[in-house]
C-alpha cells in the first residue's frame, strides 16, 4: 500500500471539506534511507489551542507533535517514554499554559506498558497568538 500510512486531517466542519492532510508518524528506518514521512498507525487523539496549534500523539514511533491549525505544518516534536494513546490535554498556572499526555503504551501498537504522565510548559505564545 503506497503511503501514508497514518494521517492527521483538518475537515471544515460547514463544508464537509478537507483543509488539509499531513503524514502522522514516520518509521525512522525510512526516514534515515531518504523517504519522505510516511505515517504509523495512530490510536491517539488531538487537542487543540485557542492559539490555533493542534497536538497529537499515539503513533507507532512514540512521538508527540504540534502541528499549526490553519496550515498543518509541524511546529514541534518530542518523544514520548511509552506511546501516547489519549489525547492530550492543556491547563493553565499562574499564567502559564502547559501540555500534558498520559504514556502507557502496550495496546493495539504493541511494545512495552507502564505508566507515565509526561508535561510540557508551552511558550506563551502558543496559547494566545496565531500562527
Amino acid at each position: 500500500m503506497k503511503p501514508p500510512w497514518g494521517t492527521l486531517n483538518c475537515i471544515d466542519l460547514n463544508t464537509g471539506r478537507i483543509v488539509w492532510r499531513v503524514p502522522l508518524g514516520e518509521y525512522a528506518e525510512l526516514t534515515a534511507a531518504g523517504i519522505p514521512k510516511t505515517g504509523t498507525e495512530n490510536f491517539g487523539g488531538a487537542i487543540v489551542t485557542a492559539g490555533g496549534v493542534v497536538f497529537c500523539s499515539g503513533t507507532r514511533d512514540r512521538k508527540i507533535r504540534a502541528f499549526s491549525a490553519r496550515t498543518g505544518q509541524e511546529l514541534w516534536e518530542a518523544e514520548l517514554p511509552l506511546h501516547g494513546t489519549a489525547p492530550p490535554t492543556t491547563y493553565a498556572v499562574d499564567g502559564g499554559q502547559f501540555l500534558v499526555i498520559a504514556a502507557t503504551g502496550g495496546g493495539k501498537l504493541g511494545g512495552k506498558t507502564g505508566d507515565a504522565w509526561v508535561a510540557f510548559a508551552l511558550p506563551s505564545s502558543s496559547a494566545t497568538n496565531q500562527d
